[in-house]
């Protein structure tokens, strides 16, 4: 069913492909997926100094025999005090592909979770003459999602297009976003800490499992499909 921004039905229904939402879920590719992801946004940045690298003298303490002390070497071994550390994290890279059909796999099972649970509201397309977080806010209580962690699909024509930011890497010149009717909803939702705009080319699987409802616009639920399909 499609609900209008006053979170009533419209009448209106929507012919979800059985191909995409009516498969068996898979719950192994989804760990991948999500595993991928949360690894992909890790810096890798962690560093500890180890022996070579921290401060101090590297001259003999003391003798090597006749003092009663044990053997020492020089200031900066790992069993003193301001030592380097042993096997310490160096700067890495956590990431690891994942193949398409496995992430296509694991977002179909995660919206397929989210249908069955009764968390999937397709909202018809709706637009705001300026950005009003108040009134989005407003939006929101009608659907009954203000208490809830919600993930908000856009149409993919709401952010710049791949042609714009591979020219922006060329040339160093910013250029403008794509005009969109949608802009002004995601300038009026961006501020709201339990809600994350998502256009429809850019939604993943962990975004949908991590939120407890998923609203979708139904002009953004077609280009879905074929990114899923």
């Amino acid at each position: 069913a499609v609900y209008n921004i006053q979170g009533q039905t419209t009448g209106e229904t929507v012919q979800l492909p059985e191909s995409i939402y009516g498969i068996e879920p898979n719950n192994h590719v989804i760990y991948l997926d999500v595993k991928s992801i949360l690894a992909n946004q890790r810096q890798g940045t962690h560093k500890t100094k180890e022996r070579g690298e921290v401060r101090g003298s590297t001259k003999k303490p003391w003798k090597q025999k006749g003092t009663g002390n044990a053997r020492a070497g020089h200031k900066r071994s790992p069993l003193w005090r301001h030592g380097g550390t042993v096997f310490g994290p160096r700067p890495r890279d956590y990431s690891f592909k994942v193949n398409v059909k496995v992430k296509q796999l694991a977002r179909k099972s995660a919206l397929v979770y989210k249908l069955k649970e009764g968390k999937f509201t397709i909202l018809e397309d709706f637009t705001m003459n300026a950005p009003k977080t108040k009134q989005f806010v407003q939006i929101m209580n009608n659907l009954k999602a203000s208490a809830e962690k919600v993930l908000f699909v856009t149409p993919a024509d709401t952010l710049k297009t791949k042609e714009q930011i591979a020219a922006e890497r060329n040339t160093g010149a910013k250029t403008e976003k794509t005009v969109s009717k949608f802009q002004n909803i995601l300038l009026s939702g961006r501020n709201l800490p339990n809600l994350k705009l998502v256009p429809s080319s850019s939604v993943n699987s962990y975004d949908i499992l991590n939120a407890d409802r998923v609203i979708i616009l139904k002009s953004a639920v077609n280009h879905l499909n074929q990114i899923l399909s």
